[in-house]
């Protein structure tokens, strides 16, 4: 069966396991299979992920180091409905109830078919309601700086500043977010669309341009282990 490129508005799966054959394993069998693939290596980096980024379903391993998974599945259940499938090595009965009773959509015991994975976190997503539609914002507002995200224009005051596609582009991605808070891998695209490093420099040439200081930003601030946040009002 031939690989279907991740499309613009494709699933986006995090995949939370210690293991690092695993995470690679099923980042390149799940994106080949038309899915956003993001990974954690434990239940901390899961949680900066989550803050930072949407996604539409995670994949959680049971037994991590630290924090396991099924305290993870019970803390974010309590926040969130985002759907989860438990990864396990345990095929005993009692474990599968409590990661249901954690609040887990499924569950799979370790080893598994990658098709069979796959199948599960299909039926899992179709049986969730469509979200509602988000409502966009037209232009964010920061200090005396208005963008607008429909024209792709920022004004200082009544002056328009003159930016790059780049530069339109994520203060477009900011815009669109929330709370302005996004990670890097999300300012970056597809995989090997854009390195991280190389959304340090972009971050920092845009600074110059909205910042008075621009080594001490009061709107484009750096989320220290997350990525970037643009303080909008």
């Amino acid at each position: 069966m031939a690989s279907i490129a991740p499309a613009d508005g494709a699933s986006h799966v995090l995949v939370v396991d210690d293991d690092s054959r695993i995470r690679q394993l099923l980042a390149k069998y799940l994106g080949g299979h038309g899915y956003r693939v993001t990974a954690a290596a434990d239940a901390a980096e899961a949680r900066r992920k989550i803050s930072a980024i949407e996604f539409d379903i995670l994949v959680v391993d049971v037994m991590m180091p630290g924090e396991d998974g099924l305290s993870l599945t019970q803390s974010l259940r309590s926040a969130q409905d985002v759907p989860i499938l438990l990864l396990t090595a345990k095929s005993d009965g009692a474990d599968r109830i409590r990661g249901l009773e954690a609040g887990a959509d499924d569950y799979l015991t370790k080893p598994f078919e990658p098709r069979e994975l796959l199948l599960r976190l299909n039926n899992i997503l179709r049986r969730r309601p469509l979200p509602e539609a988000p409502l966009t914002r037209e232009e964010v507002r920061f200090g005396r700086f208005v963008f607008n995200a429909k024209r792709e224009e920022l004004y200082d005051g009544e002056t328009p500043v003159r930016l790059t596609d780049r530069e339109r582009q994520l203060l477009g991605q900011f815009a669109a977010s929330p709370d302005g808070t996004l990670s890097r891998e999300a300012l970056a695209g597809e995989p090997g669309e854009v390195g991280e490093r190389t959304i340090d420099v972009q971050i920092n040439r845009l600074r110059r341009k909205i910042e008075i200081d621009p080594g001490n930003p009061m709107f484009l601030q750096t989320v220290r282990g997350v990525g970037y946040r643009l303080r909008f009002e």
